[in-house]
């Protein structure tokens, strides 16, 4: 397959809507709605959903953030500090999106985000009031506060910090699987190459780089093809061809200007998803169309890949599956712990798996022997057998006590 789709749904301007933005947001949505579905059947109250969207939403995108620069890039802390949160660019101004995020380092933010929701309520005051009367027996704060954000410790029990990762973890999986369908759109997170007939040439960098291209106004659209009448290489290299539409009133000069230049420009610097060699020739034949406007065919190698996005996507859904079923059995009665580790296990020890079929993030990963996707995985794949394990021994325990 030859993957030429745009990332992009619409622009305006210098701001655009990307499927992975939509694809991320609706993650969100989707997982609210199904948290009200399992806070209703179990009696709990819905409004604790709105509250834990909101410590979600943060939690991902400031730990998916800080995750990536801290394992992945820490020198922008100091090149760069408000390229760290920012996501704009300056030179020239121009709506970015948070460039990088790691799925670690969301798994860690959400941690700690739920660990404070268990243990913490934090109230909103605008007015004078008087918090000595704890409100439910819920709270314990000063009096007589007011126009402030007041964090206060949890009084009254609860949901347990596990009961509320096991019912999180369920819309986790999903959630992440609409995040690497974004990352497929975008043409990030790829694969080693291969030959195999799942390899995947993703081409749609490189024709979005020359529709948005100031010379390439002469474009009107590009298409990609594989070329059958040539044999597949080794380490993934497929014979392709590049067809390139000129807009009305382009003329054969201005267009094999376009290809001579732009087009090897870019073949050459998205050097990851095609094969151009930099001291050939571009291979390209041009023609004129019976309409009067010049198309052209450019033949080079496009370099198959593990569609690794879609192989951890495709997992998430059905772990999504098979947590949900978890939770459907036993409902509000599940060992508290017993949904997370199972959770924690499958997941990292899938991105473990899945590490060895990726290209690396970063440079210096080339020189280690696990790359740091799996030595991050490492220590939240033992958390989860100790929290499973530690379920089974409290049911276990709890099974003997009611017995005796």
């Amino acid at each position: 397959m030859i993957w030429n789709g745009s990332p992009e749904i619409f622009s305006f301007g210098s701001f655009a809507l990307r499927w992975y933005g939509l694809l991320f947001a609706l993650g969100f949505l989707i997982s609210q709605q199904i948290l009200y579905y399992i806070y209703r059947t179990e009696g709990k109250p819905e409004k604790d959903v709105d509250t834990l969207t909101v410590y979600m939403v943060i939690a991902t995108i400031v730990g998916a953030r800080l995750g990536h620069v801290i394992f992945y890039q820490p020198e922008l802390f100091w090149t760069d500090p408000i390229g760290v949160i920012s996501p704009f660019e300056f030179h020239p101004f121009r709506f970015s999106g948070l460039q990088g995020l790691a799925s670690h380092g969301g798994a860690f933010g959400i941690l700690f985000a739920l660990w404070v929701y268990s243990n913490y309520s934090i109230l909103f005051s605008k007015t004078d009031v008087d918090l000595t009367e704890k409100p439910n027996n819920d709270h314990s704060v000063s009096p007589k506060k007011k126009y402030g954000v007041f964090i206060t410790k949890r009084t009254k029990p609860g949901q347990s910090y596990l009961q509320v990762l096991d019912r999180i973890v369920i819309v986790v999986a999903l959630t992440g699987a609409l995040i690497r369908l974004g990352n497929f759109f975008n043409s990030e997170i790829i694969g080693k190459p291969v030959n195999a007939p799942q390899s995947i040439v993703f081409f749609n960098r490189i024709t979005e780089s020359l529709l948005k291209d100031p010379a390439s106004t002469v474009v009107q659209s590009i298409t990609v093809s594989k070329d059958g009448k040539l044999p597949s290489g080794a380490h993934g290299r497929e014979p392709i061809d590049i067809y390139v539409f000129f807009k009305p009133g382009i003329n054969e000069q201005d267009a094999r200007g376009f290809l001579i230049n732009d087009v090897k420009f870019f073949l050459g610097r998205y050097s990851e998803y095609v094969d151009e060699p930099a001291s050939e020739p571009l291979h390209y034949e041009i023609s004129r169309e019976n309409d009067g406007t010049y198309a052209a065919r450019v033949k080079t190698f496009g370099i198959a890949r593990h569609p690794a996005q879609l192989y951890e996507s495709i997992s998430c859904v059905a772990l999504f599956f098979l947590l949900f079923g978890l939770w459907n059995r036993q409902k509000s009665n599940t060992p508290p712990g017993r949904i997370f580790g199972v959770f924690l296990i499958i997941l990292w020890s899938l991105r473990f798996a899945y590490e060895f079929l990726k290209e690396n993030q970063v440079e210096f990963e080339n020189t280690m022997s696990l790359n740091m996707g799996q030595i991050l995985s490492i220590p939240l794949i033992l958390t989860g057998i100790f929290v499973l394990v530690r379920s089974y021994r409290k049911t276990n325990e709890a099974q003997v006590s009611d017995f005796n």
